[in-house]
């Protein structure tokens, strides 16, 4: 028995062309729509059994926002996504939403129609191997990207920090010494503290490595006085 359906996908192509396999196979197709933000609208007015609801980034805030309202207006309707190979968060903002399946893309037609009568059957239509790849994504996130910038800010001290800024804006010895009334003897053991700490051999390619990392982006937020003196005098110190 054939299933009374609507057919919406951002892509208008895809979605005809499936509507137009679906009937082939005996199904009675409403529509075939784009794009999805406007799927509500067209759900609740034509009362399908069954939407199959493309969307090509399920993970998108709100890409799901036609799904609550179909589930509020009509909630008899089941909603079938249609997406990419989904991350968790894809899979649980559809299932949040309303949904009563998610199939992938390239999924072979015959198992679309499964998912349909199964979600028609107020079942749960989704592939176990999707499941499985999403639980094992939750169990064992990847590891977060390294923020270099973050690191090595933590490695200097805020006299330290201070002395890269001025590093970075082409301050040479003469003029760091000047600006935090420092000794030039100090100065220098400021640089070449900071040019060890950061693993470089200049000044140049510490100006670089901190525009790179966006460590000195890192360094006004958190309060480094930059311009006012610190009481950290060693031999020689002004003042």
């Amino acid at each position: 028995m054939g299933v009374r359906l609507m057919v919406v996908d951002d892509h208008r192509l895809l979605a005809e062309a499936l509507a137009s396999a679906l009937r082939l196979r005996g199904h009675r197709v409403l529509a075939a729509a784009a794009p999805t933000t406007g799927a509500a609208e067209l759900v609740v007015s034509r009362a399908p059994e069954v939407c199959l609801f493309g969307t090509a980034a399920p993970a998108e805030p709100g890409a799901f926002d036609p799904i609550v309202r179909i589930r509020r207006e009509r909630p008899q309707v089941a909603v079938v996504v249609l997406g990419p190979v989904p991350s968790p968060r894809g899979i649980a903002a559809a299932f949040a939403a309303g949904a009563a399946g998610y199939v992938r893309h390239d999924e072979r037609m015959e198992g679309v129609e499964r998912a349909m009568a199964k979600a028609r059957a107020g079942e749960a239509a989704v592939a176990p191997q999707l499941l499985q790849g999403a639980f094992a994504e939750l169990l064992n996130p990847a590891a977060a990207p390294d923020d270099e910038g973050q690191r090595l800010l933590e490695l200097l001290t805020p006299r330290e920090i201070e002395v890269l800024v001025r590093v970075a804006e082409g301050e040479d010895t003469r003029l760091i010494a000047a600006g935090m009334r420092i000794a030039s003897s100090t100065a220098r053991t400021h640089v070449q503290r900071v040019l060890m700490k950061l693993g470089v051999g200049s000044r140049l390619e510490a100006a670089a490595l901190a525009a790179r990392t966006g460590l000195l982006d890192r360094a006004a937020p958190l309060g480094r006085p930059l311009d006012d003196p610190v009481d950290e005098k060693g031999p020689g110190d002004i003042g």
